[in-house]
């Protein structure tokens, strides 16, 4: 396990400005950071992206777009997170270029299908149940994330889905090397604190 991937939302930033909450969070330890800003107006998600990015950087920590290709490349991030019915990967890779790209699973059979895409991680999940979703897929539970760990092979996982500091370290034996949160940094009081106590659980 490597650590916490901090998922800024700005639906789920308790109302603060989300550049705020990504500096706690880097300050915290996240060693993955993504937007997700999908009721945001492109100009805005564009600006935002590039903000994020600069902020990503200067902590030495790899920033990630979700969904949009296009504002991927504009905000120069170094990686691309995909949903199932987003975007095919074959065709993202057309519009992204060189980006890292990383695909949402939910079954094994996902996940197998993903092992041949030249993706740079997996997520899998829900792993537990999630608030951070209108309608989240099935509860897979840890028993499943590790079995998607030994199927990705060499493939980086990240476990997705209600993860929190009560039970995030019951992923430390799944084989996931990361763990994406939303909610439990971007609604907490203090992020800084949320995401040093997520690291911490999670690397034991």
């Amino acid at each position: 396990m490597k650590g916490v991937y901090v998922i800024i939302d700005p639906e789920h930033c308790a109302g603060r400005d989300p550049r705020w909450v990504c500096a706690q969070a880097l300050r915290g330890g996240a060693v993955l950071l993504q937007l997700r800003a999908k009721q945001l107006a492109d100009a805005a998600h564009l600006t935002l992206g590039r903000e994020l990015r600069a902020q990503c950087w200067a902590a030495g920590v790899p920033f990630w777009l979700n969904d949009r290709a296009d504002l991927a490349v504009l905000c120069d991030a170094d990686g691309l997170h995909l949903g199932q019915d987003d975007l095919p990967v074959a065709e993202a890779r057309r519009v992204a270029g060189g980006l890292a790209l990383g695909l949402s699973t939910h079954s094994a059979a996902q996940v197998e299908a993903a092992r041949g895409q030249g993706l740079g991680l997996i997520g899998f999940g829900p792993v537990f149940d999630t608030q951070s979703k209108l309608r989240p897929d099935p509860t897979v539970g840890l028993a499943a994330l590790g079995t998607a760990c030994d199927l990705a092979g060499t493939l980086p996982v990240v476990a997705i889905g209600g993860i929190t500091v009560q039970n995030a370290a019951r992923l430390r034996e799944t084989g996931a090397r990361y763990a994406a949160v939303i909610g439990a940094v971007c609604k907490a009081d203090d992020p800084c604190a949320a995401t040093r106590a997520l690291h911490d659980a999670l690397l034991g």
